[in-house]
């Protein structure tokens, strides 16, 4: 499994560790996986998704999953997160088409 969050991206990163004495190592900036259930408001069920702790506050501030995910680009979620995005549209056109 990739360390990589499924909602914004957010994936490792590399640097280097820096000693006192100017000494260099390369070194790995993990992200802050957190693995959370969010509940959809328009299909009326949770899902289970590793996320980074900064995709979550995102996620609450924008008012949920399904306003962070009508608002997020499809390039950069993970293909879990792309079906139920199509799916909350599919809720949502029908819901208006009825």
């Amino acid at each position: 499994m990739a360390r990589r969050c499924e909602l914004s991206g957010k994936d490792v990163m590399t640097g280097n560790n820096v000693s006192h004495a100017n000494n260099r190592s390369r070194r790995r900036f993990l992200p802050n996986l957190c693995v959370v259930s969010l509940l959809s408001e328009t299909l009326g069920e949770s899902f289970q998704l590793r996320i980074s702790a900064h995709a979550l506050r995102s996620v609450e501030h924008r008012g949920g999953l399904d306003a962070y995910l009508a608002k997020a680009s499809s390039d950069q979620l993970s293909l879990k997160a792309r079906r139920i995005k199509t799916s909350i549209k599919r809720q949502q056109a029908a819901a208006v088409a009825a």
